[in-house]
């Protein structure tokens, strides 16, 4: 058996480097109260649904899962398993739990806790967008076909022990349980609410949920039975909501709100970039993202690849970059440059009005034809929508704009006949963990293309999915340049398929007020999308 090194002081290390050489412990005070501004209000708090970036990290602030990230990067670290073994095949994981941890109901979270959250995940009535990430362990088929409803894989050996063994290899599963559909949930709690559980959550998380208006605001408050130390600092986080982000950021300038969560406007980008009051309190950081065009495989005539590549080349990626104020750089494949298996050689489908047309001729659409492109309401989703638009109607593709709540679209993009088209906006790919395979499942891969899923193209190519499965059973440190190449090519057979229109690769920028402290990586935490909540402090707490 592999066995790892035991993580509790590695996670003790890694909440000690978040904090600046500048700030003693002892300046960091417990206390202390922040403000964080949305235009729209959150759609669940349900770690096995919720799946946008708004809710993601709030969630990840309500729930616990045996693994997690060190805060402000992507190194793994074990969080509800104190440690864990690996059988010499790769395939049986065991972890052992912490004891004493207890959810935000009192009760203690045991081994049978784990084995329940997993098989809720992956039971197709929960309609979970993440289940496909679980696909590894064993039985999994039989749960996801309606035949078992439990996963033969997942066993209980004692109530601090839980073995998890998998039908193969697979170099993500650590990752997988980092993420919050692995979250860990009570089962009294999910009865007793039913559907509602994601507006009545109950975790192990750093916080727990205090009150929720609807259209008004969330605030949550410190889990003080919480196991980890001096975690969290803030005694409580209120989420306001229907804040227009303009409307936000003036407030951030009065002091009234303290991180405007929709970002800083584009429209106010420059100004407030350029201006020396705010140059401390402006965040850039890096992001493993993409945002892009989908185009519903399922839906005539985008079920034609000379339609898809058409939509492809009709694009002019240059100008939508400028609408965002040169904030990200175009794509031209599903990937962002900086994740293994980017494909530095490809060059994609070039600008070429006039060869989509040739293309739309070719399907036997040559005078064009009528459609729907969905997008996410917040500015400046709505104008990028409108400069597609508009490249769109210059090949003869009129498309209807319907600007909803992001809520909305990702409900839309979710059913297999109602969205044509998506620009995934606010809601584009970011990483859930720095792997290639995170590209393709939840997006592009057939157990992605379901009712509630995120492949709003509906695209399943069933032998890039084999190819799939075969490059993430490689496991072998000394083979990652081998397993990077088999992700290269599926991508690039990806796009030779159309399966939709990647447009840019965005840059993360993000705003706090003055009174909050905490280091520039949790502001702009790389898997707590947006921010990670739990290790942010007040410098003005007494």
């Amino acid at each position: 058996m592999k066995k790892t090194v035991l993580a509790g002081a590695a996670a003790l290390l890694a909440a000690t480097a978040l904090t600046p050489a500048s700030a003693l412990a002892d300046d960091i005070k417990q206390g202390g109260s922040m403000i964080v501004t949305y235009k729209d209000d959150v759609s669940t708090l349900d770690p096995a649904i919720g799946y946008d970036w708004q809710n993601w990290s709030m969630i990840k602030s309500l729930f616990d899962g045996l693994m997690d990230y060190e805060p402000g990067t992507t190194n793994l670290m074990t969080d509800l398993a104190e440690d864990y073994t690996i059988s010499d095949d790769g395939t049986v994981f065991t972890f052992k739990l912490r004891e004493g941890v207890k959810f935000h109901n009192g009760r203690e979270m045991t081994a049978e806790d784990v084995k329940y959250s997993l098989d809720r995940v992956t039971n197709p009535a929960t309609q979970s967008p993440g289940a496909g990430f679980f696909g590894s362990i064993k039985g999994f088929d039989a749960v996801a076909a309606g035949d078992a409803t439990s996963l033969e894989g997942v066993t209980v050996v004692d109530p601090y022990t839980v073995k998890i063994e998998l039908s193969r290899p697979d170099a993500t599963f650590l990752h997988v349980m980092a993420i919050n559909f692995s979250s860990i949930v009570p089962k009294e709690a999910v009865e007793e609410f039913g559907a509602d559980f994601g507006k009545h959550p109950v975790g192990t998380g750093a916080f727990s949920l205090e009150e929720w208006t609807l259209g008004q605001r969330l605030v949550f408050k410190r889990n003080e039975d919480y196991w980890r130390a001096g975690v969290p600092k803030l005694d409580e986080i209120t989420f306001e909501v229907g804040q227009e982000p303009v409307v936000a950021l003036l407030r951030l300038q009065r002091g009234e709100a303290d991180i405007p969560g929709d970002g800083i406007p584009p429209a106010k980008f420059l100004e407030v970039t350029k201006d020396p009051q705010y140059k401390d309190l402006i965040i850039e950081g890096g992001q493993l993202h993409t945002g892009y065009v989908t185009m519903n495989v399922k839906m005539p005539p985008f079920d034609k690849l000379e339609v898809r590549k058409a939509v492809n080349m009709a694009i002019n990626k240059d100008r939508v970059v400028r609408i965002i104020n040169g904030r990200a750089v175009p794509a031209n494949q599903p990937l962002p440059p900086t994740m293994p298996g980017y494909d530095n050689e490809y060059t994609g489908y070039a600008y070429d009005p006039e060869a989509a047309k040739a293309l739309l001729a070719e399907a036997g659409l040559a005078d064009g034809f009528e459609t729907e492109l969905y997008v996410y309401n917040t500015d400046p989703n709505p104008r990028i929508a409108q400069s597609i638009q508009a490249d769109l109607a210059e090949i003869g593709i009129k498309a209807e704009i319907k600007a909803l709540a992001q809520a909305n679209v990702i409900a839309a993009g979710g059913e297999p006949d109602q969205a044509p088209m998506i620009w995934s906006g606010g809601m584009a790919w970011i990483a859930d963990f720095p792997d290639p395979s995170n590209f393709y499942g939840p997006i592009l891969g057939c157990a992605g293309a379901v009712k509630g899923g995120w492949n709003w193209s509906w695209y399943c190519n069933e032998e890039l999915d084999k190819q799939a499965t075969a490059a993430d059973s490689i496991t072998d440190p000394a083979k990652k340049a081998e397993r990077e190449e088999a992700w290269r090519k599926i991508f690039i057979s990806v796009m030779d398929d159309a399966a939709w229109a990647p447009v840019f690769h965005e840059q993360r920028f993000t705003m706090r007020s003055e009174r909050l402290g905490g280091p520039d990586a949790i502001f702009v935490d790389p898997v707590h999308i947006p921010v990670n909540y739990d290790y942010v402090w007040a410098k003005d707490v007494q």
